[in-house]
């Protein structure tokens, strides 16, 4: 339960925190597009099985890849894409909290 409660509080909480508490203009269209990261969440169709709840998602799926976090990290410098960015990294940080409990064994 602490590993569920962990991933989905990172992917739904924070950006919505984020949002609310550390963006100042368009709060509501700036926590929408950090909640919309979750769309990444698509390559994991390309998986056989699509969903197992004990494989880590870091470099396993396309989207997930040391590339594509190389990627979002660089669009933190752009004003235009700073936002995207962030979303990304915090669905990409919820992902690898998920991997390191599964690591040591919490379920």
């Amino acid at each position: 339960m602490l590993r569920f409660f962990l991933h989905y509080g990172i992917h739904f909480i924070v950006p919505i925190l984020i949002g609310v508490f550390l963006i100042k203009e368009n709060k509501v269209k700036a926590t929408l597009i950090l909640l919309a990261a979750i769309l990444i969440d698509i390559d994991h169709l390309l998986a056989d099985p699509i969903f197992d709840a004990f494989r880590c998602s870091i470099n396993f799926h396309p989207l997930h890849s040391y590339w594509a976090i190389a990627f979002y990290t660089i669009l933190l410098f752009y004003k235009k894409t700073r936002i995207f960015g962030i979303g990304l990294l915090i669905h990409i940080l919820a992902d690898l909290t998920d991997c390191y409990l599964i690591g040591v064994g919490i379920n």
